[in-house]
């Protein structure tokens, strides 16, 4: 190869596998040095001159002058130093060309593969390098082939894959098809740099709109928080620096050209778009959009808030299967209770009872016993039956208590004081509260349930008793009036046969047990028997006399709980 021929290799490699010349150079140096080594595996005198831009290549051996040669490789005579320096010493080093047709063929099929090796190598640290700057960015590609679920697409200088899990669920592709995806990670492997591409990340929305909205990518618009379910729904929260510019309008576009072409993109996914607040209650209630949000309660200390919204804004809220309030609870980073005012006012009807019970525990104050209630620790039941490391996480309980009303009292210790409450109320035959709020609405319902039954009872007792009296009545007016022949007639027999017909009818109410108990009750309206029987039965329970709408109120409510997102 003479030396324009290197001169074009090398400039060849370095343009066709995108690698730096000089470390194309540097590479054939150290190839052709392993190539002499193989040649002459007992010695390690080896230099290589290589100029890239005359093309001038050659493999250099040192060698010692001596008077007398002993090692060939190492040494040289000095006649044969003077045809290569004639300045040349004994004990001066020279070095020697060597004859790279002398090498062999195994020497140079050696060199060659280290040369594509070591190129390999540099072409797949550089496409690492290049794309590991790229990470958090959206690259397209071509879909090569579809292998156990991940799609394969060709990036042009290096693969990509789209993992199965981070696909969206609808979306089918061919070979051939173009592909944009979120750059999420990039590894090395054997085979070279893998870039994973997600279609499900929620910052591949945040990107989207980056590109189709200008006063996004010039910081006109910002893009403060984004919550995706993908292929169905997602909620955007954005804001404005400049106040002639309205940012949910900025990104929703002409005739909502610009949010279709991010819907068209994602395969029809729904994106809510909501205006940024820097005051957490209007933002939750914001989030929930569409649906009207009466009142937001925070909870700043454990981060979560009770959203109250009227009865015929609750499915709405929440969404279908949750999926409203769970966007919100991405979008916001607050866990949200989505109820209706009525279980609101349950919820602080159980929390004072809830802060009145816990207040019995030594050294259990206020503040401590209302943390404990908002913590879900309802009852001393539920403190008995908890775990320490629970109660740890209780805002306040381990601070206030050892140092405040009992010094040294600890989450443990409050365990222990409650079990041991707990024993003595058991023996005193007190009925406690139960650990859990499933089972407080559970005993309420159960409530609910009993009285309903008691109600109903009494109904149908009130009703079987006026059937009985109007049944009475109705005997009575039958002796009152006058016969028919035909009744005269079957009154004589009768009077034949046993005596007086007076005798005989006598005879036969007395024989009614149901007419005889109520014979005596003619003269009392029947609304009086309603009330009296409910009354009576409702004493039965132990409770006061209810109306049927208040059971009905009742039962309602039991039926009713909250909705618990995050």
């Amino acid at each position: 190869m003479n030396n324009l021929n290197i001169v074009e290799a090398l400039s060849q490699i370095s343009r066709e596998k995108n690698v730096d010349r000089e470390l194309v150079v540097q590479t054939l140096n150290d190839a052709l040095v392993s190539a002499a080594k193989k040649r002459f595996p007992d010695v390690d005198n080896f230099e290589v001159e290589l100029d890239a831009d005359t093309g001038h290549m050659a493999v250099l051996a040192r060698k010692t002058v001596v008077e007398e040669v002993n090692e060939p490789e190492l040494e040289i005579d000095l006649e044969d130093a003077r045809l290569i320096d004639d300045q040349a010493q004994m004990g001066a080093v020279v070095l020697e060309r060597l004859n790279l047709a002398d090498f062999g063929r195994n020497a140079i099929q050696t060199a060659k593969q280290i040369l594509v090796q070591r190129v390999r190598e540099a072409e797949r640290e550089q496409i690492y390098d290049q794309f590991s700057i790229r990470l958090g960015s959206i690259e397209a590609g071509t879909v090569q082939q579809i292998s156990h679920g991940d799609i394969v697409l060709n990036l042009g200088r290096a693969e990509a894959a789209i993992p199965l899990k981070e696909q969206i669920r609808r979306e089918r592709y061919r070979q051939g098809d173009s592909v944009r995806g979120y750059i999420y990670e990039v590894l090395k492997s054997t085979r070279g740099p893998q870039v994973l591409l997600s279609r499900t990340h929620p910052e591949l929305l945040r990107k989207l709109f980056s590109i189709e909205v200008p006063e996004i990518s010039e910081g006109i618009v910002t893009i403060h928080a984004v919550a995706r379910e993908p292929g169905e729904r997602a909620k955007i929260a954005v804001s404005s620096n400049d106040e002639r510019v309205d940012p949910v309008g900025a990104c929703v576009g002409v005739k909502g050209s610009r949010v279709q072409a991010v819907v068209r993109e994602l395969s029809g996914e729904r994106i809510d778009i909501v205006p940024w607040i820097d005051e957490p209650e209007v933002f939750i209630a914001r989030a929930l959009s569409p649906a009207g949000v009466s009142r937001v309660i925070l909870d700043r200390r454990r981060k979560h808030a009770a959203v109250i919204v009227d009865e015929d804004q609750l499915s709405l809220a929440i969404g279908r299967s949750g999926q409203n309030s769970r966007l919100a609870v991405q979008l916001t980073g607050w866990g949200l209770d989505v109820i209706t005012d009525q279980e609101h006012q349950e919820r602080r009807a159980l929390m004072d009872e809830s802060q009145e019970e816990l207040r019995r525990l030594q050294g259990v104050s206020e503040l401590i016993a209302l943390s404990l209630a908002a913590s879900g620790f309802i009852s001393i039941k539920a403190i008995a039956t908890a775990d320490v490391e629970s109660l740890k996480t209780v805002p306040g309980v381990e601070e206030e208590l050892s140092g405040a009303e009992e010094p040294g009292l600890t989450a443990a210790a409050l365990k222990e004081v409650a079990e041991e409450y707990l024993v003595a109320a058991e023996a005193r035959g007190e009925i406690m509260r139960p650990a859990t709020l499933a089972e407080v609405k559970a005993a309420a319902e159960a409530a609910a349930a009993e009285a309903a039954a008691v109600e109903a009872a009494a109904v149908e007792a009130a009703a079987a008793e006026a059937a009985a009296v109007e049944a009475a009545e109705a005997i009575v007016g039958e002796d009152e009036s006058p016969g028919s022949d035909g009744d005269e007639l079957a009154s004589s027999s009768a009077v034949e046969a046993s005596g007086s017909g007076k005798e005989e009818e006598g005879e036969a109410v007395q024989d009614d047990p149901a007419e005889a108990g109520i014979s005596g009750d003619h003269g009392r309206p029947e609304e009086d028997v309603a009330v009296d029987t409910s009354a009576a039965d409702a004493a039965a329970v132990g409770e006061e006399p209810a109306s049927t709408s208040s059971v009905g109120d009742d039962a309602e409510e039991g039926e009713s709980g909250p909705k618990v997102v995050g």
